[in-house]
């Protein structure tokens, strides 16, 4: 699939802009985009700056219009309601770590560059834990910044994950 979606991008766009969708794409994020811009022959700074400006864009609308959607969902399926009564109930448990964490706690899931974490997930796990947007936004950029370092530096030394 990752390398689908990554071929349809280059062929159709510059090798820049395809480094900055990608890293725009939920679960592939950064992680991908940064390793990809590298196989391309774009230099480690650029690729860095492409995938996190890639990688922000998708969080203010995330941050903005999950809680709404959620809303949505809730109101309009019964099936919805039940699983985000199960969600939400799975979360208190969890929330005495974030609590005490906070922001500190979506930077960190955010900058570990493992699949399923990252801006799109710590959205959600800010949706989930009710950060308020000037808290969430300025720790998952954060977390952004530090997942392109750990990153870039993982792709020139080789050792990438993907």
């Amino acid at each position: 699939m990752n390398d689908f979606v990554f071929s349809w991008l280059n062929q159709y766009l510059s090798k820049e802009w395809a480094v900055f969708f990608t890293a725009c794409l939920p679960i592939v994020e950064l992680r991908g985009a940064i390793p990809l811009a590298i196989a391309l022959g774009i230099s480690p700074w650029k690729a860095y700056l492409l995938s996190v400006a890639g990688n922000t864009v998708p969080v203010i609308p995330l941050l903005l219009y999950l809680r709404p959607i959620r809303l949505f969902l809730i109101s309009n399926s019964s099936f919805m309601e039940s699983f985000f009564g199960w969600l939400d109930k799975r979360t208190i448990n969890k929330s005495a770590q974030i609590e005490k964490y906070g922001a500190v706690a979506l930077i960190l899931f955010t900058a570990i560059p493992l699949p399923t974490t990252g801006a799109w997930t710590a959205s959600l796990a800010a949706l989930l834990f009710k950060i308020k947007f000037r808290y969430a936004f300025p720790a998952i950029i954060a977390g952004i910044c530090l997942a392109g370092i750990i990153m870039t530096i993982l792709s020139l030394t080789g050792k990438a994950i993907f």
